[in-house]
């Protein structure tokens, strides 16, 4: 299983150290893990000028040396991505880009602020809120930057009660030009699946929209738990390698030095199962 979506304490957010997540995930299962620290570029933004590259590097160097033998351990980042940062964004990875083997774009802010809370929906429609951040997701992939896309539908975890009447399908024309742009420039999106373990309880995104971007012709995809906390490390991804083949996706991407491999899902359901 491939875990590409994990945080340390590189990220402002989490309080889980190295040294628990690499044991955590062997005890899961998974084979290979991506420590995606958040990497902010919004002046305002509690993270904003937290984490450090040079130590993370030397700390991902440490666990390799530690663990290696046992898990393979990629340096990986969560870089937050819209308009505004485009360009401290595009600076950040012509220094540090070559040093990753996988980073993911995500978005998390809007207009004004951040998606993640609920008063962000106060005065919005989800057409007024998932619209525009559809549209930052089309330029994050077309910003050439990233590997994959995360939590595809991400408003959807944070929406209040009053906005929880999200229909994918009300969406579906403007997720085709994101789809394809993913084609077009290889680039991947991940199905997170803290959603399986938090509200919406389903992954992020669901099965209808992998179903419509294999329809589109798409295949890479990456699998992530989105953890900041070693109990959660492996959640949810043998339902989600469960889930793919129904929508018509027969592997998941590995990455090295942000060039993926697919690796079929067949193949890493029989090595589960031996290793039982």
């Amino acid at each position: 299983m491939f875990d590409y979506h994990v945080h340390t304490t590189f990220s402002y957010d989490c309080n889980l150290p190295l040294a628990e997540s690499c044991p955590a995930a062997i005890t899961a299962g998974v084979t290979e893990i991506a420590f995606t620290d958040h990497v902010e570029h919004e002046p305002g933004d509690e993270g904003f000028g937290y984490y450090k590259a040079e130590d993370y590097f030397r700390a991902i160097d440490e666990a390799r040396a530690q663990w290696g033998d046992r898990l393979t351990i990629l340096r990986g980042a969560e870089v937050d991505f819209n308009e505004r940062t485009a360009d401290d964004v595009r600076r950040f990875m012509e220094r540090y880009g070559a040093e990753y083997d996988f980073v993911i774009g995500s978005v998390h802010y809007g207009d004004d602020r951040q998606i993640i809370f609920p008063d962000y929906f106060a005065d919005r429609s989800l057409d007024e809120v998932f619209a525009p951040y559809f549209e930052r997701i089309r330029l994050a992939v077309e910003s050439g930057l990233f590997d994959t896309i995360g939590h595809l539908d991400l408003p959807k975890r944070y929406a209040p009660q009053s906005h929880r009447h999200y229909d994918p399908l009300r969406y579906r024309a403007l997720l085709e030009p994101v789809f394809h742009a993913m084609i077009a420039r290889g680039v991947a999106f991940e199905i997170n699946t803290s959603g399986l373990r938090q509200t919406p309880k389903t992954s992020m995104p669901g099965p209808a929209i992998v179903r419509w971007y294999a329809d589109a012709g798409g295949r890479l995809i990456t699998t992530g738990t989105d953890s900041h906390a070693a109990k959660t490390i492996g959640a949810g991804l043998e339902t989600t390698l469960a889930m793919l083949p129904l929508c018509g996706i027969d592997a998941v991407a590995s990455f090295r030095r942000r060039r993926p491999t697919r690796v079929p899902i067949a193949d890493l359901v029989s090595a589960s199962a031996s290793a039982r």
